[in-house]
């Protein structure tokens, strides 16, 4: 069934709250479940106007509702924050548009106010098939090679590639996506006009034009470590699945696959070096409960449909592999050094000298052994594929 449309007066009241409302507080959660957004609203400004009787609402002291009062006085309306975020392409989405995205549901009281979206796709088809590719920001060279090819892999496979914009592996993943011309969302942890780091403001534009930007905070917002830390909520419960390129004992990108793990989303890590200190929390997911993946194919096994399976990983298989096993047997008797008698081959090889000697001639028309007068031997070629790196001792 479709969902209703949003009002105007609805959408207008939580816009408003994401001025006002710090992303993700689960006091403000209980106020718009017992009270609606419009009202939740109206009792925040008739605070801030002092109006008489103006009733405070439930379960937070008076210091922090007349901080929230405060806040509200100094804040434009959301007519303006609407106008401002249309000028830079970006529309405000509500639980109950049709674009919005059912799984962010999912974090119940944590759930977003409202999202600010710049791009034209659809937040909600894509969130339905992406995947969260998240890391350390002082990363390695090898950390930013290993997000740019799952990014690059990711998107060639038709996965959007959700990140958080930052320096080191977020940057990666976006730009193998990108690279690949495929689909890419970045998660801001500040307003959606506004690029942190600054650094990054032509990767943003990249992303917004080809894909999607998203935040939670108003326009002119700005970031802090607290919402740095809220922002992964949404980057987990977005996608089916959080992969953490790099990340020491210490990372946001942890709480990302922390996250992930409490929503029932795969949390996945590539392994780096262990005597590397950027790989350690990655390590530490593995050990416990996160999935080892090494590439996109691996990736998308996990969070993919029945059926997307990764190729199976071994190594080359080298002539000998295919001999029978009584073949290989009578092979594996055949002396590397000097030729040795059929009856000593036969007897290592657990069989009769007639069956033996039957094979080696087998062996031998396949270039493995060689005779030399009543002797058999390995030839030079054959030796090599069954000693270590190619070498007869």
């Amino acid at each position: 069934m479709t969902p209703a449309a949003v009002s105007d007066t609805v959408r207008l009241a939580r816009a408003r709250l994401t001025r006002v409302l710090e992303p993700g507080w689960e006091v403000a959660a209980r106020w718009l479940r017992e009270f609606g957004p419009v009202e939740t609203a109206r009792r925040i400004d008739a605070a801030a106007a002092d109006e008489e009787g103006a009733e405070r609402l439930p379960g937070v002291r008076a210091e922090r509702w007349a901080g929230l009062a405060a806040r509200a006085r100094d804040a434009p309306p959301p007519e303006r924050d609407l106008e401002r975020a249309a000028r830079h392409g970006a529309r405000f989405l509500c639980p109950g548009d049709v674009d919005w995205p059912g799984q962010l549901d999912d974090l119940g009281d944590a759930r977003p106010l409202g999202l600010w979206v710049r791009g034209g796709p659809s937040l909600r088809m894509w969130a339905l098939r992406s995947v969260a590719v998240v890391g350390a920001r002082a990363c390695t060279d090898y950390g930013v090679r290993m997000a740019a090819s799952l990014g690059g892999g990711l998107a060639e496979r038709g996965w959007v590639v959700v990140s958080g914009g930052a320096y080191g592996i977020d940057a990666a993943a976006h730009r193998g996506a990108l690279g690949a011309t495929g689909a890419t969302v970045a998660v801001l942890a500040c307003g959606i006009d506004r690029v942190y780091p600054r650094g990054h403001t032509q990767l943003i534009d990249r992303v917004a034009e080809q894909g999607l930007v998203i935040a939670e905070l108003p326009p002119g917002e700005h970031p802090t470590p607290s919402r740095f830390i809220l922002r992964n909520r949404v980057i987990a419960a977005l996608t089916r699945g959080t992969v953490v390129v790099e990340a020491a004992y210490r990372s946001g990108a942890l709480g990302t696959a922390r996250w992930a793990q409490r929503l029932g989303r795969h949390a996945m890590g590539v392994p780096g070096p262990v005597t590397s200190s950027v790989s350690a929390g990655v390590h530490e997911l593995l050990r416990k409960e996160g999935a080892l993946v090494t590439d996109a194919a691996e990736v998308v096994e996990l969070v993919g449909e029945m059926g997307e399976l990764a190729p199976e990983r071994r190594g080359p298989v080298l002539a000998r592999d295919l001999l029978p096993p009584p073949a290989a047997r009578v092979l594996a008797a055949v002396p590397v050094h000097e030729p040795g008698a059929v009856a000593e081959i036969a007897r290592d090889a657990g069989t009769s000298e007639d069956d033996a000697i039957g094979r080696l001639y087998e062996l031998r028309s396949l270039g493995f052994v060689e005779r030399h007068g009543d002797g058999w031997q390995l030839t030079r070629q054959s030796a090599g594929t069954v000693f270590p790196e190619g070498r007869v001792p």
